[in-house]
This record gives structure tokens, sequence and C-alpha cells, in this order.
């Protein structure tokens, strides 16, 4: 087993494909943090915005060690962080100083949340016309839910996938993890890039709007145009994957379960010669996903019945050596020994303030030439404040006036 790669502060960003450019954040939470780390982990410099005291609130969430989240390391890392107070005006006309010198700008409040503090996109391009201004919010900057708070639960139940999550009959259940926020986060990211790769052309910013249910709709595939053509509403199938066969989960004899992925034509051939049912795998009428679709029972049965003859490691070297795509159902322990996530770097190690180390997600995509890095942990609330607002032009005595004021706050 390949070790776990560590992290590498002395990194300079000059080795990340967005070197150079200059982003201020000014969200919390998930959406737009998380936005911000994926441009800070290829090189971008990311100057965090967080209230003096608490900071983020996303400090404090989940399991703490040493009063502080350890998801902090992974959604703050190489960024720096500027504790201001954005509802004073002296810190709005700092944000309006960086502003005016950054490339990117990134909020995720609620609609007219940054217009109230003279922060929005008619005064900061007025200061800058090059900055792009990425919005994330729960339902968009207009229409008539506007206004209306949105968390990526909700997001997630408006775009038609908490529908489908579900076992036939049963209770809708959540994903586990906060998946609206994050492709809201990862189209906000394809738009900044959009929005850079115009202004080559342009000179000119612009602005951003993405809604966290949009982000969400715009993964859900089928679902519209199907109930456009046929009036069909798409019910939740738990496992399976509706349309498409064979695709399920299968129960092993030691309880564990197998999902077993055989719907390509000669993928289901090379499945039925396995399971020693060449009869499914010879009958034309199962030769393409419309047959195996109409006797999706029949075929998931007999799949079904092999594979509760067997363990699960049986299973998957049987369907491995006949390449049939399969595999288990991980947990983090599964994640944090499997030799594959070692060898593609994507555990990697934070070296802690207290002198232990902790195993975060590696950086993806992986980019051949300019590839990404970790090359500063998560910062203490206002590390950066000094140097940032000495980089803008104030003197030591104006920043502490300013801290005097409980104004900003460094570290």
């Amino acid at each position: 087993m390949q070790p776990l790669t560590r992290a590498d502060p002395s990194l300079s960003a000059a080795t990340g494909p967005l070197s150079g450019l200059k982003v201020l954040e000014l969200g919390q939470l998930i959406a737009g943090p998380f936005a911000a780390k994926t441009l800070a982990d290829f090189g971008a410099d990311v100057v965090k915005i967080e209230p003096p005291g608490a900071g983020d609130p996303l400090r404090k969430w989940r399991l703490l060690k040493d009063g502080t989240s350890v998801w902090w390391q992974v959604q703050a890392r190489n960024k720096r962080s500027v504790a201001l107070d954005l509802k004073d005006p002296a810190a709005q006309d700092i944000v309006r100083r960086l502003a005016a010198d950054a490339d990117v700008l990134i909020e995720n409040f609620r609609p007219g949340a940054m217009e109230g503090w003279g922060l929005g996109p008619d005064e900061l391009l007025k200061l800058n016309p090059r900055l792009i201004m990425l919005r994330i919010s729960g339902y968009g900057q207009t229409g008539p839910y506007r206004d209306k708070p949105g968390f990526g639960v909700v997001a997630e139940a408006m775009s038609g996938l908490r529908h489908l999550t579900a076992e036939p009959g049963r209770v809708p259940v959540r994903v586990g993890v906060s998946i609206g926020d994050t492709l809201a986060a990862l189209h906000g990211v394809i738009g900044i890039l959009l929005a850079l790769q115009e202004r080559h052309t342009s000179g000119q910013g612009q602005v951003i709007d993405v809604a966290l249910y949009e982000a969400v709709f715009n993964c859900m595939e089928s679902l519209l145009p199907e109930y456009s053509a046929f009036g069909a509403v798409r019910e939740p199938a738990g496992s399976a994957l509706p349309g498409i066969a064979p695709s399920n989960a299968y129960r092993c004899s030691d309880g564990g379960y197998a999902l077993i992925a055989g719907n390509g034509d000669s993928i289901f051939k090379r499945l039925t010669a396995v399971i020693g049912r060449e009869d499914l795998g010879r009958d034309p009428a199962l030769a393409d996903n419309a047959g195996r679709v109409a006797r999706v029972a029949e075929i998931d049965s007999a799949i079904g019945t092999w594979a509760a003859q067997r363990k699960v490691d049986e299973v998957l070297a049987a369907l491995d050596a006949a390449a049939v795509p399969a595999g288990r159902i991980y947990t983090v322990a599964d994640i944090a020994a499997d030799p594959h996530y070692q060898a593609r770097g994507m555990i990697d190690r934070v070296h802690m303030d207290d002198g232990t180390d902790l195993a975060v997600p590696g950086i993806t995509p992986k980019l051949s030439r300019t590839p990404g890095g970790h090359r500063r942990n998560a910062p203490v609330i206002g590390q950066d404040t000094d140097a940032v607002l000495r980089d803008i032009g104030l003197t030591p005595a104006q920043i502490q006036a300013l801290k005097d004021q409980g104004i900003v706050a460094s570290a």
C-alpha cells in the first residue's frame, strides 16, 4: 500500500492553473465556500471574509477537534481569512476596496443582502467592470420564490430528486450529504470559468446567478422530457435504475450487497454466463435494453438467486473476471483503506497545529501539467486580516483603530 500524501505548504500558488486569480469569498457554510475552495485548490488566491468572533458557522458543524470542525480543514484549505463585520459601513468600504482589485467575488447570502450592504453588482461592477460575481442562493436572484430562504435539502426536494430517493411506497429519504449545495457550487465554478474565458474577449465582468434547485434539476436526466412526451411521472424504484436493466443491488449470503450493472448488451451476455443462465443471454428478446426492461423482474430474480448463494467477495471476484461492472457499498472505513484511493492521491494528510495528522479528501480533477495542490491549512479566524488590509493600503494605525471598534479582528 502506498503511503498517504501529505499537504505541502511550500507549494507555490504559481503551480496551479489559476495562479494570479484573485477571489473574494463572502459566503458561508457550504455552497459558496465549496466553489471558492475548488478555485483555491488550483492556485487562486482566495480571501475569505468571515464575521469576527465565531467566524463561518461551518467551523462548529458536526464533529469538532480542539473546538473546530474537522470539515473546516477541507472547506477552507488554501484560503486566507479576514475577519470583518459586514454590517458595519467601514467594513463594507474595505470589501469595496478588495473587490476593486479582485477578479471574482463569491457570495451565497439571501438575495438582497449584498444590496442592503451597498455591495450589490450595480455598485461593485462600477468600481471594477472586470469583476465576475457568483451569486448562489436557494431559488435565484429573480422569480416569485426569490426571497424565500432555501437550503440544499429544500432544493433537492424541489428539483425532483427527493421524490426518487426511496423504496416504492416508503418515505423518501435524503441523500446523506449536502448534494444540492455541492452541485450548485460546481455549477458556480463552471460559470466562473466560462465568464473568465469570455472576459478575454470583452474585457468585461458579469454576474453568475446559480440557484440550488436549478443545479440539482440540471442533473435530473430524462425526468422532464418523459413527462412532456408521455405524461410519465417517474416514481421511486429503490436501488434499481428504472428503464435500464439490469442495474440493481443484490443481497449476498454474508448480508452484504453487490451493485451489479449488466445493462450493456455484450455485458449482459457475460453476466448471464457467470450466473449460469446462458439461456437468458441467448434469448433474442433480451438482446437489447428495451427487451430486458420488459422482463426486469425475471432477470433480477435470476441474478439475485445466484448472488444470495455467495459472499460479496466471491460475487465481485467472479464478475471482475468476466469484466462485468460491479462493486460493493463502501463505508468511509473502506474508503480510507482502499488501495485505489491511495494510489490516486485521494486520501491526503493535513498536519494539524497540535502535531497530529488528519486525513482529508485529495484534489480533483487531476491535471497532468498544472495540477492542484494543498498549499496551506485552513486558517484560524482573522489569521490574514492584517496582511490583507495592509495590501490595500491601510496603515497599522488604521487597522488597530478598526480592531478597537470591533469592525475587524485578527488571529
